[in-house]
């Protein structure tokens, strides 16, 4: 009997689908409606506290520590080791918003490495 490899159900293709667009579809607002559009930028910077600002200045912050690629990288290497859709669904959020706020070193390895989690086993299942 050839052995099982990991692959998600549909529905949590559709799940990881959502997540994955929800996550670009943020990241891509973030980036251009505030961190390359100038009075937006320049507003936030001079301390308007609004919530788009507060966004603004975490994503900077989380961007600086490359948080997302770690993120991604580590999930996407945790569900290599053991898959979960959990950890995909971190790794695809995380590794989406990576992507798109110039954390593409580490988030395209997760990617890579999310890739690769396809190719591997199925957990064993206990059935008497």
């Amino acid at each position: 009997m050839p052995e099982r490899l990991y692959l998600p159900t549909p529905r949590q293709i559709q799940w990881l689908l959502v997540i994955g667009f929800l996550s670009v579809g943020q990241a891509l607002y973030l980036r251009y409606l505030a961190i390359e559009h100038a009075p937006t930028s320049l507003a936030c910077q001079g301390g308007l506290q609004t919530w788009l600002c507060f966004s603004f200045r975490t994503a900077i912050t989380l961007y600086e520590h490359s948080v997302f690629g770690w993120l991604a990288l580590v999930a996407a290497a945790l569900n290599l080791i053991r898959p979960s859709i959990v950890l995909i669904t971190v790794a695809v959020a995380a590794a989406g918003v990576g992507l798109v706020l110039h954390n593409a070193n580490l988030a395209a390895l997760a990617v890579a490495l999310l890739v690769l989690s396809l190719a591997r086993r199925a957990p064993a299942t206990d059935t008497p």
